[in-house]
């Protein structure tokens, strides 16, 4: 292996502060206060530490603006190759400097990734840089930032926080990697933005100025409710026209900057070291464990005003799942009917398109659904389609990829009834292919059994061989895991039957989930209990399900009676900043995270066994149980360092 030579004797690295040890400075030892109060400050002529705190903290850290200080170390990361990484620095002033509203502004500008052999990782391709932006006032939304340079905005006795990910190629060479980033304070005048706006920069002013007129002059003939979604779409344009470049003097916000002064950088500006390991294991493109996400179309139809099977339906779309293949995930589009029957789709053009195999075929995607009914309009009758649809994709390679997504969780025996007509009609054409059916109860109109949890663990033998993947909520299984042992001893493997798991609503704290204002954790730990009880899939019901709203920049809210969080894992882009493209959420990034744990669990597990992998779990205290599970990063990091320790260096780990 190339490279690979080098690692021999470097120990191995636990990400946190150094090496470890304080999880990222988790301590307030040699937190300095400031000694520049009550006087008039330049930051031009003042090191910027004694004006803002810097200190970093690991990915599973929820950082509010309450945060308070803690010492500032060096950071040290481990990463596979084709495996991101992804540590926060945040921020917090000591002073104002400003002289207005805000305490000042700061900026943050980062290196190239390195290493002694002349390799690199690129500021803007490999590492990236996101604000933390709070929903509800809990940390969630990650903001683009630009890079090399960004400029951030502080406000006085509030903490902000920075994500910033590396991205590691599977062809990166092995070795240590080092980057500097630089944390400047900067007179709030010192804006390079203060120039003439370009070309594109007044198109896009003009545009929402245009936007503006276009929703006000029809205002007096809308109804009540159109007025209240016109006036926000009003406000949302107007802020986001305060906050273009032609206002930077008086109204600083974040964005991009020209390269700073090297002389400045060096004399004012707070360094913080990263030290990135690479090794050697190469994390398979085809995640090993499909993770099957729903997007609401009707969502995106509403909030984009695109009609259902237009040219600009289907390039949002499209916008989506290229996106969100970057987390392993597998998404599927869906838009549920009478009844909870679901429609969905992973691919919005049907079998015989050329977008079909190229979906499809794109190996970091572990599963797809197959439609049951046609997406967009057509000539063909629904029995028609089907059959089309079956017939040329079981001629093709990744039909092992398909599975039926037809009905959301069949409470009542006609349910279960129609949904084994629905898929008695699919195997008529294709007898191999693969219907799932999610469920955490049996039938409540059937008696199958004398108890709720007896008639749960019935559901497959009522089912079969109407199903082949039966896809249980966590819920049903709770703070019991050994019962998830009763639910395997009821399917057939050997008959190409499979168990998936879910989440939804619940289960709720303290059990891993993705809602908002969990544990960091929490939500990593997600993946280690799918791993763990040995489901071979999983399934999420919504990524994209806020309330509706008719502009893409409109406020998003979650809908009433679920969780705040539930059914949403990412944000319109333009709710944000000019940006069309979508904002991940911090709970994505864990959900990531823990998809990539599994794959180090399984490196593990294919050396020394099944038992010794969760024996792994067990010993680092990282995960025990659905309400044993760390709090810190500290076990996360001594679990993956002993998969580097122990595997690294023995052949065929790629």
């Amino acid at each position: 292996m190339e490279n690979s030579g080098d690692l021999q004797e470097v120990p191995v690295p636990v990400e946190g502060v150094a090496g470890g040890g304080t999880a990222y400075g988790w301590n307030e030892v040699g937190v300095n206060v400031s000694s520049l109060s009550g006087e008039t400050i330049d930051p031009l002529k003042v090191h910027s530490s004694e004006l803002v705190h810097v200190w970093c903290m690991p990915s599973t850290a929820n950082i509010g603006p309450q945060e308070m200080p803690r010492a500032l170390e060096p950071i040290s990361l481990l990463s596979a190759r084709n495996e991101r990484e992804s540590f926060q620095i945040a921020i917090r002033p000591k002073v104002s400097w400003a002289g207005s509203r805000m305490a000042g502004t700061v900026y943050l500008q980062c290196s190239d990734l390195c290493s002694t052999s002349g390799d690199r990782l690129v500021v803007g391709e490999s590492l990236k840089v996101r604000q933390v932006v709070p929903i509800l006032g809990i940390p969630d939304a990650l903001v683009p930032l630009e890079v090399p340079v960004s400029r951030v905005t502080l406000y006085p006795g509030e903490t902000t926080a920075i994500w910033v990910s590396v991205d590691v190629p599977d062809t990166q060479p092995p070795g240590q990697y080092e980057a500097d980033f630089f944390i400047t304070a900067s007179r709030s005048d010192a804006e390079s933005t203060g120039q003439l706006l370009g070309k594109d920069d007044r198109i896009q002013l003009y545009n929402e100025l245009r936007h503006c007129l276009d929703v006000a002059e029809p205002i007096d003939k809308q109804p009540l409710d159109g007025v209240v979604e016109s006036v926000k779409s009003l406000s949302s344009s107007l802020r986001r026209v305060l906050l273009s470049p032609l206002f930077s003097d008086l109204n600083v916000d974040n964005g991009s900057v020209d390269m700073m002064d090297e002389d400045t950088i060096s004399n004012l500006s707070i360094r913080l070291k990263l030290s990135l390991t690479i090794w050697d294991f190469v994390l398979p493109a085809t995640p090993s464990l499909p993770a099957v996400i729903g997007v609401s179309d009707t969502v995106i139809e509403d909030r984009f005003g695109v009609e259902h099977g237009s040219s600009q339906w289907f390039e949002i779309l499209d916008q989506h799942f290229k996106w969100l293949l970057q987390y392993k995930i597998s998404p599927y589009f869906c838009r549920w009917r009478e009844g909870m029957r679901v429609l969905s789709y992973t691919c919005p053009w049907p079998a015989d398109h050329p977008k079909s195999d190229e979906y499809f075929s794109d190996p970091r995607l572990a599963a797809y659904a197959v439609p049951y009914s046609p997406v967009v309009s057509c000539h063909d009758t629904a029995e028609e389609f089907l059959q089309k649809e079956v017939e040329i994709l079981r001629t093709k390679d990744h039909w092992r990829k398909a599975y039926f997504y037809l009905w959301d969780e069949p409470i009542k025996l006609e349910h279960y009834e129609a949904m084994r007509d629905m898929a008695s009609e699919i195997h008529s054409y294709a007898p191999d292919a693969r219907i799932m059916t999610t469920y955490y109860c049996g039938p409540s109109n059937a008696q199958l059994a004398s108890n709720n949890f007896e008639a749960f663990l019935k559901v497959p033998e009522f089912l079969r061989p109407h199903t082949q993947i039966y896809c249980t909520s966590e819920w049903v299984i709770g703070n019991h895991d050994d019962l998830a042992k009763d639910i395997l001893a009821e399917i057939q493997p050997e008959n190409g039957e499979e168990w998936w798991t879910y989440v939804c609503m619940g289960p709720s704290d303290p059990q891993p989930n993705w809602h908002l204002g969990m544990r960091g954790t929490q939500h990593r730990a997600v993946m280690w209990r799918v791993w763990k009880e040995g489901s071979t899939g999983f399934l999420y019901w919504g990524a994209n399900c806020y309330e509706k709203a008719t502009v893409p920049s409109a406020e998003i809210r979650f809908r009433q009676g679920l969780p705040p969080g539930d059914g949403v894992l990412f944000y319109p882009g333009q709710v944000f900043s000019f940006s069309n493209e979508p904002v991940a959420s911090l709970r994505l990034e864990r959900l990531l995270s823990g998809l990539q744990d599994i794959e180090y669990l399984k490196l593990y597990s294919s050396r020394f066994g099944r038992e010794e992998g969760l024996r792994l779990l067990e010993k680092t205290n990282m995960y025990i149980g659905p309400e044993r599970y760390t709090h810190d990063q500290m076990p996360i990091d001594l679990m993956r360092g002993e998969v580097f320790r122990t595997c690294w260096s023995q052949p065929g780990n790629h």
